[in-house]
């Protein structure tokens, strides 16, 4: 048999939130909203458990995307096991804006190599972010929850990259997660193919204020936030999401769609009371905030 590791490996890996208003496919946050999997090795076949968030929707068999994900870093690492348990305990909504479909992916990578082992010389970390970023098809999300924190990451010359940048220690965010999702290819579906000029350079410049602002300058977050590119034109989409946001920022709270949509993020400092009291009715709020870690091990 080939060198696997004995019982069982369990990983925890955070939500996210990209674009964060103006850093479009660009920018993503970790947030402490986290799922938890475990997997082992079996003699034979498959076995995949779900609870939690998605649990009816998902399948239970090689097309479950964890799995997918596995098998693509099993044959990375030149090794696939004689059979699979998979076991999923998930906490982040599907088809909210929240990384979800980057979670499985990357919690997917992360518990195969875990399971080979000598894992970690068959397969390095920027491997397995490679490869997720490959899975996913851009890696906004699947930075985050690789690396952790707030991570800004792209492509250039056929290669992902992903660069850390710091967040003050003060930043907070509150996500409000509607009853119903939007599929993220519903709502690229309708982005404008070319865009104003200065849309595109008034969205350079508060991507980059967003990055001084979340590292250091929270007071700036109001207008780091403001985005001509993407939001607006979602809005047949999700009109409930756009309507929330512009009462936050009519009010002076940072707030943006998070990812896709239709979940709205709403960043604010320390005490968060008065941001959980805009909840709309039906709603569910989630005081987060930012997690340093990605992709984790659990003992």
């Amino acid at each position: 048999m080939p060198p696997f590791v004995d019982g069982p490996v369990r990983v925890t890996v955070p939500a996210t939130s990209a674009n964060l208003g103006p850093g479009f496919d660009s920018l993503g946050l970790a947030l402490s909203l986290r799922d938890e999997l475990e997997a082992e090795v079996l003699p034979e076949g498959l076995v995949v458990e779900v609870e939690g968030a998605g649990a009816d929707g998902v399948p239970r068999d090689e097309s479950h995307l964890v799995v997918r994900s596995m098998r693509a870093a099993f044959e990375l690492m030149g090794e696939q096991p004689p059979g699979l348990r998979l076991s999923c305990h998930n906490v982040i909504p599907h088809a909210r804006g929240l990384g979800s479909s980057s979670a499985a992916i990357v919690a997917g990578v992360v518990l195969a190599r875990a399971l080979v082992a000598g894992g970690q010389l068959l397969a390095s970390d920027e491997a397995l972010f490679d490869l997720a970023a490959d899975l996913e098809g851009h890696p906004d999300n699947v930075a985050p929850a690789f690396y952790g924190g707030f991570v800004i990451s792209g492509r250039e010359d056929e290669q992902w990259y992903a660069v850390r940048a710091g967040v003050d220690p003060r930043v907070t965010a509150v996500v409000y997660v509607p009853p119903t999702g939007v599929e993220t290819t519903v709502a690229r579906g309708l982005l404008p193919a070319t865009v104003p000029h200065a849309d595109a350079a008034a969205n350079s410049g508060r991507t980059a204020l967003l990055v001084a602002a979340l590292g250091g300058q929270p007071e700036h977050l109001l207008a780091a936030t403001r985005d001509w590119l993407h939001q607006e034109q979602r809005e047949p989409a999700m009109p409930e999401t756009l309507a929330l946001v512009h009462r936050l920022r009519a009010d002076g709270v940072p707030a943006v769609v998070s990812g896709a949509g239709p979940t709205v993020l709403a960043f604010g400092t320390t005490d968060t009371s008065a941001l959980t009291g805009r909840c709309p009715d039906g709603w569910v709020c989630h005081d987060l905030s930012v997690s340093s870690d990605g992709a984790r091990l659990l003992a």
